[in-house]
């Protein structure tokens, strides 16, 4: 072997055991959750309603009955959303005890179909985990940070480790030799497995990386866009609260609504956020399909007047702005469907067994070292 290939495999091994604990558990819990919609759908029945033709309620008529049982909780700190005609919708508070509450409801009566505590949801624990690792945030957000930014290392410094250097080899490296002895078959599942995951890998890790330091993501944008500044997409909403307004006439997140569902008709899902005091602009966000984050609108509005102060549409936005608004579909596959989050899961299960695969293969090289090491005999 070269210099510089052992050298690599060094950096290879070290990093590796410094970053596996994180590593495997980012990336199982990251494949539990990948299909998270599709086994809620299946195991919590009040997500979906009978589709009709007439129109749905709105958001303040929700709020209202999500309400009705938690007194002393404002509307005006609710999160609302609509998720299509065959989706029951929901509105997010907190609620006095501190709580993350999801109210489910029928859009078209204004029913409450279910209530949840966040606190004890299975997929929650695991995006929690996922991300932070149960830890307090600022420190996670290193912690996961780095155990990444040194898995992405990993899958570069495999790839030179894997490359064979004589033809003869490369059969071998593209396949697993499943009647061999246990470590050679351990050996190949590391190697064989890591080669075929490292593209898309490093998709799945980039991706959660952008989002624990946008910063990065800023610059990829910048990149795409050929080092020209998007100053519409890039224009902070400003609001000067010293101007008088018109308060609007109906609850305003019924107005927020109705220009979001008028300025964006073919949409599928809207979310509103907070309508909040009246000091800070009420943003709305409307999605071309439910439950997939790409291709969206995005919308300001005056908190007491409901006047539109802000709009960006999907169709006028710069490449770099689109990439990094397809970040989280990217991150879970879903971008490309079902198929996408397939590849995803299986992915992210190969990259749990990189660190586990790997581990056993030093251990074992190690005690391998210490038996053909001469003993020492008293004179």
């Amino acid at each position: 072997m070269s210099t510089f290939k052992k050298t690599v495999g060094k950096l290879h091994l070290w990093l590796g055991l410094a970053s596996g604990l994180v590593v495997f558990i980012v990336s199982l819990t990251g494949a539990i959750f990948v299909f998270q919609d599709d086994i809620r759908d299946l195991t919590e029945p009040w997500r979906k309603v009978e589709a009709q033709q007439s129109a749905m309620v709105l958001p303040s008529q929700l709020q209202t009955a999500a309400l009705a049982a938690h007194p002393g909780v404002k509307a005006e700190d609710c999160w609302t959303t609509y998720f299509g005609p065959a989706r029951s919708a929901t509105v997010y508070f907190t609620d006095k005890a501190g709580a993350p509450i999801m109210v489910s409801l029928n859009p078209y009566t204004g029913r409450v179909l279910h209530e949840q505590d966040l606190r004890t949801h299975f997929f929650t624990i695991i995006q929690e985990i996922h991300m932070h690792l149960l830890l307090p945030e600022p420190v996670a957000k290193w912690v996961v940070g780095i155990s990444i930014s040194i898995f992405v290392m990993m899958l570069l410094t495999g790839l030179v480790l894997w490359w064979p250097k004589r033809k003869q080899e490369r059969k071998q490296r593209f396949t697993i030799k499943w009647g061999a002895r246990w470590r050679r078959v351990n050996y190949d599942l590391h190697n064989v497995l890591g080669f075929y995951a490292a593209s898309i890998g490093l998709v799945l890790a980039l991706s959660g990386l952008f989002m624990i330091f946008p910063g990065i993501l800023q610059s990829i944008v910048y990149v795409v866009d050929g080092g020209r500044p998007a100053p519409r997409e890039l224009m902070e909403t400003k609001l000067d609260t010293r101007q008088p307004a018109p308060i609007a006439a109906q609850p305003l997140t019924d107005v927020v609504y109705r220009t979001a569902r008028r300025l964006s008709p073919a949409n599928e899902m809207v979310l509103i956020g907070p309508t909040g005091a009246g000091k800070a602009p009420v943003f709305c966000w409307t999605y071309k399909k439910a439950l997939h984050y790409y291709r969206r609108d995005e919308y300001a509005f005056h908190p007491v007047s409901g006047q539109v102060l802000d709009s960006r549409f999907h169709a006028t936005k710069s490449a770099g702005t689109k990439f990094s608004d397809m970040n989280y579909d990217l991150h879970v596959g879903q971008i490309l469907g079902f198929g996408g989050k397939l590849v995803a899961f299986l992915t992210s299960l190969i990259c749990a067994s990189l660190p586990v695969t790997g581990t056993i293969i030093w251990w074992g090289r190690r005690n391998k070292t210490k038996k053909k090491k001469p003993k020492l005999q008293a004179v």
